[in-house]
C-alpha cells in the first residue's frame, strides 16, 4: 500500500512539474517567433522558447540553428538562477544575423541587439544569466559553455564616434569579440571591443574586460579593471559540473 501511495506521489509530482513547466512558457511569443523565422519542417519542433514577457522590437534578422534541431533548446527567459520573479522588461532586436550552435540559455529580462551587419554565435551551452545585455554592431563570438553571470554586458561597439583632439583622426567604433570555450565570467562582467579570451577562462566579478588575452594560455583567471592576469591553474569544475548542467539546463 505504502509503495502504491509512493508510486502515485511521484507521478503526481512529474505531472505538477511539466504543468509547471509549460505555464511558464510564452506561448504566443514562443509559436510567433519559431513559425515566422523557420521552415516548417524545423518551426514545428518549436527549438526556441519564451518564458515570461518579451518585447520583440524586431525579428526581421536572419535567425540560423547548427546541429540537431531539438524543442526548446533554446530559452529566452529560462529560469535556471535562484532568482525566480522575471520584471518583465526583456527584449529582442534582431536585424543582423544570429547564429545558435546548441543548446544555449538566457536568463531573465535580458536585451539583446543584434546591428543589421552584426554577426553573434552562441556556441553549445553558452548562456547569459538575468538582467544581460549584449549589443553586436560587427562580431561576437561566444564558444560552448561560454557562460556569463547575472548583469553583464558585451558590447562590441562604443556607440559614438572618438576622435584624437590632435591630428583629428577617427577612431574605429566597433571590433569583433571572440569568447573562448569552457569560460566562466561572473556577475557583472563588461566586455567590450577588441576582447578575445582562451579556452578555460574565469573572469572575476565585476571586471572591464577590452583587449587579447589569449596569451596568457588556458587555465586562467583574471580580473579587474581593466582585466589584468591574476593567476593561472585554475578552472571552474566542468567535467564535474557538466553532467549535472546538461541535465538541469537542456529542457
Amino acid at each position: 500500500m505504502i509503495e502504491i501511495l509512493k508510486n502515485n506521489y511521484r507521478k503526481a509530482r512529474s505531472s505538477y512539474q511539466k504543468l509547471k513547466f509549460y505555464y511558464s512558457v510564452n506561448w504566443t511569443k514562443t509559436l510567433c517567433f519559431n513559425f515566422k523565422k523557420f521552415p516548417l519542417s524545423i518551426a514545428k519542433k518549436l527549438p526556441v522558447f519564451f518564458y515570461g514577457k518579451v518585447k520583440f522590437a524586431s525579428i526581421t534578422g536572419k535567425i540560423e540553428i547548427k546541429g540537431e534541431i531539438k524543442k526548446g533548446m533554446i530559452g529566452f527567459g529560462q529560469r535556471y538562477e535562484m532568482n525566480t520573479l522575471h520584471k518583465g522588461i526583456a527584449e529582442i532586436n534582431i536585424l543582423g544575423t544570429l547564429v545558435f550552435k546548441g543548446h544555449v540559455q538566457f536568463g531573465k529580462d535580458y536585451f539583446i541587439y543584434i546591428g543589421e551587419n552584426g554577426y553573434c554565435e552562441f556556441g553549445h551551452m553558452a548562456s547569459l544569466a538575468s538582467n544581460a545585455k549584449l549589443i553586436c554592431m560587427e562580431r561576437i563570438v561566444l564558444g560552448n559553455y561560454a557562460r556569463f553571470g547575472s548583469e553583464s554586458q558585451i558590447m562590441d561597439t562604443n556607440f559614438h564616434q572618438m576622435i584624437d583632439t590632435q591630428t583629428g583622426k577617427k577612431f574605429k567604433m566597433t571590433d569583433p569579440i571572440l569568447i573562448g570555450n569552457y569560460n566562466y565570467a561572473a556577475s557583472r562582467v563588461t566586455v567590450m571591443q577588441n576582447t578575445k579570451t582562451p579556452d578555460y577562462c574565469t573572469i572575476a566579478s565585476n571586471s572591464l574586460c577590452n583587449t587579447d588575452y589569449t596569451s596568457f594560455g588556458s587555465n586562467v583567471l583574471i580580473g579587474g579593471i581593466p582585466a589584468k592576469f591574476i593567476k593561472d591553474s585554475v578552472s571552474r569544475d566542468w567535467e564535474g559540473e557538466k553532467t549535472a548542467l546538461d541535465d538541469y539546463l537542456i529542457v
